[in-house]
């Protein structure tokens, strides 16, 4: 009987444990499906802003195609109006002139019965005037009269189809989805910028283009801006302020159609990372406002200075892009790339404990040239640069000992190619400084 208890015992605390575990479950779900109601304004749950968008669009289109149609009737009104007051005036003109001469006759015929009533003694002289009056009144000549094909019929035309194209347009005018048909997928903190990656979660829904917004959090008064508009799935939206929070949203306008899609949600992002920016004071560069942009102006061959970063501010794992913007002379000691130390005085990146690329395509590692080679850098051209630690060896209290070497795995690409290498350095970095030069004027590099 003590066995059976046991049983029931232990079977009883196993399905108590059972019971909290899937109490804890249930109450994790519902945390997430509390998250989940907060993300979604209220309005949209009961549909009111959906129906209000649809009320307030078809009454402003009821509104406007009033107006429209009132303006084109008030037009062609306006048309007949011309049309009958240029027709009818030569009519008139044409009768009063008949009129007239009906007149006239109908006085001349008085005159002339009036002449053969009277006596002898007057009458030659009647019958004189009213000869006279007979002559001057030309009663031999007629006023024309228009022939009825040259007098203008108004009539209206009206084309029948305009209904029928515009109850096809109508039936085809707005949707309403439950779910927009593209969402963000990914907000991925880059220096000074953050990359947006977006999908879409409807497979039925054709996309064109895609267009991206995004507004800087918490601004009551800051309005969403462009940020980018074609068929690419991520952009780098760049310039933005370390450790501010901005709010992302995306939608995608379909094959052959002029709308927009509803937007995504709204996501939040933020970079912890400062950005990239050139170091400021260097000989022969002018830079932007924000240091991301420098400009070679400085023609000399006597001295091919190297504009540095103003930190060492890349760190393994990232991809730092070079973006020529401009172009000048290419020359083979011109080089853009990484390097573990500024060293001053030095006037180009082909040297130790440096990588880069040259202007017509050469890829230096530590001063010696590779054999692979890449294409030749011109305006539109974008090298990258990216590098993860391989192994650091041998290590003796995080430092690395005489004769030891960190080695790094590096990519750099431009255009449709690139190339991977070890690199060997002689000391433990965490973060790398960058660097270009350029022997020509005219150069012109943003970097991110």
């Amino acid at each position: 009987m003590s066995v059976e208890v046991d049983l029931l015992l232990q079977e009883a605390k196993e399905s108590i444990e059972a019971a909290q575990n899937y109490r804890s479950e249930l109450q994790q779900r519902l945390h997430g499906l509390n998250q989940a109601r907060k993300q979604v304004p209220p309005s949209a749950h009961t549909s009111c802003q959906a129906r209000e968008t649809l009320r307030r669009h078809f009454t402003e289109l009821q509104a406007a195609a009033t107006r429209l149609l009132t303006e084109r009737l008030a037009a062609l009104l306006a048309e007949v109006d011309a049309i009958e007051a240029d027709s009818v005036k030569p009519l008139d003109d044409c009768q009063s002139l008949i009129e007239h001469g009906v007149g006239q006759a109908d006085e001349l015929l008085r005159e002339g019965e009036a002449a053969l009533r009277c006596g002898l003694g007057e009458k030659e002289d009647k019958l004189g005037s009213f000869t006279k009056k007979a002559m001057h009144i030309q009663l031999d000549s007629l006023p024309e009269v228009p022939a009825l094909v040259d007098v203008p019929s108004i009539s209206a035309q009206l084309d029948d189809s305009l209904l029928g194209l515009l109850r096809e347009r109508v039936s085809r005018h707005g949707s309403v989805s439950s779910h927009p048909p593209v969402q963000i997928e990914e907000l991925q903190e880059r220096p000074g910028s953050i990359l947006v990656r977006w999908c879409k979660v409807d497979e039925d829904f054709a996309a064109a283009d895609y267009r991206l917004q995004y507004r800087r959090s918490g601004s009551g008064g800051s309005q969403y801006e462009d940020a980018f508009i074609g068929r690419d799935c991520e952009f780098l939206v760049l310039h933005l302020d370390p450790h501010t929070d901005y709010l992302f949203k995306v939608c995608a306008r379909g094959e052959g159609r002029t709308e927009w899609s509803p937007w995504s949600i709204p996501q939040t992002g933020f970079t912890t990372l400062a950005a990239h920016e050139w170091c400021p004071g260097t000989e022969g560069y002018i830079l932007s406002s924000r240091r991301n942009i420098a400009l070679r102006n400085d023609a000399s061959q006597s001295r091919c200075p190297v504009l540095y970063s103003n930190a060492p501010t890349y760190f393994c794992g990232q991809t730092l892009t070079f973006k020529i913007t401009a172009a000048g002379q290419t020359d083979r000691r011109d080089s853009l790339g990484v390097c573990v130390d500024c060293q001053g005085g030095a006037e180009s990146l082909q040297r130790d404990q440096a990588v880069c690329i040259s202007t017509n395509g050469a890829v230096f590692v530590n001063g010696k040239e590779m054999t692979n080679q890449l294409p030749a850098i011109m305006v539109g051209s974008a090298v990258t640069f990216d590098m993860e630690v391989v192994n650091l060896f041998p290590i003796s209290n995080n430092n690395l000992s005489e004769g030891a070497s960190f080695k790094l795995r590096v990519t750099i690409g431009s255009g449709n190619r690139e190339v991977v290498f070890d690199w060997l350095v002689d000391q433990a970095v965490d973060c790398l400084s960058f660097g270009c030069s350029f022997v020509h004027s005219g150069w012109k590099v943003l970097v991110f």
